[in-house]
């Protein structure tokens, strides 16, 4: 229904935050690591949100970049983990962390955040990790068939690494040092990945 509010940061409560817009003023709850990178009230704010329709009552929630409304919707549609978690795990991981998790089977990245128990973290890389691959796969191909970024043959082991990471939010800058670090002929893809994304969190 809302693709994104923006408006001026008019309050700042516990665990939401109140963006007013052409005279209403909406509540959006946002992950706690959010309130550190807002400005001043008062200051001009855009958030990118989620409706949750529930019996009792609509929510809005609200995150800063729409790479971590992704990572939030991902998260609600793993069977047994509602708004709250998801909203725990945003608030404590950034997105391409979490693609690192996810990826690597890394279940103790997961149970960091409040509410994370190992079987919940399980499960969320149980059902997420071939969609993740399968949406990497899938990015690299369009990617490749379009011609961007000077791709114009079969994307090499390299190309397809660093246009992966771009996938998952880092620049290309950042993309080619992290590959170019980890690469080797022998490693799969996948492996080439994962450790290009480990370098990147270090």
């Amino acid at each position: 229904m809302f693709a994104y509010i923006k408006g001026v940061l008019a309050a700042k409560g516990q665990d939401y935050i109140v963006v007013e817009t052409g005279s209403i003023g909406y509540r959006i709850v946002v992950p706690t690591n959010t309130f550190e990178k807002l400005n001043s009230i008062g200051s001009e704010v855009k958030m990118h949100t989620y409706l949750n329709v529930r019996e009792d009552g609509w929510i809005l929630f609200g995150f800063l970049t729409e790479e971590e409304l992704k990572m939030f919707e991902q998260l609600i549609k793993v069977s047994g983990v509602g708004p709250k978690v998801a909203m725990s795990v945003v608030s404590v991981m950034h997105p391409s962390q979490f693609g690192l998790a996810v990826l690597t089977d890394d279940v103790n990245a997961f149970v960091k955040a409040p509410g994370i128990g190992k079987k919940t973290a399980m499960r969320i890389i149980f059902e997420l990790k071939d969609k993740l691959k399968k949406e990497i796969s899938s990015d690299i191909e369009a990617l490749s068939s379009s011609g961007t970024g000077g791709i114009d043959k079969p994307a090499s082991k390299i190309q397809e690494a660093i246009s992966a990471l771009i996938m998952l939010g880092y620049s290309g800058h950042e993309a080619n040092s992290a590959v170019s670090r980890v690469f080797s002929d022998d490693k799969s893809l996948e492996d080439i990945i994962r450790d290009a994304l480990k370098s990147l969190v270090i």
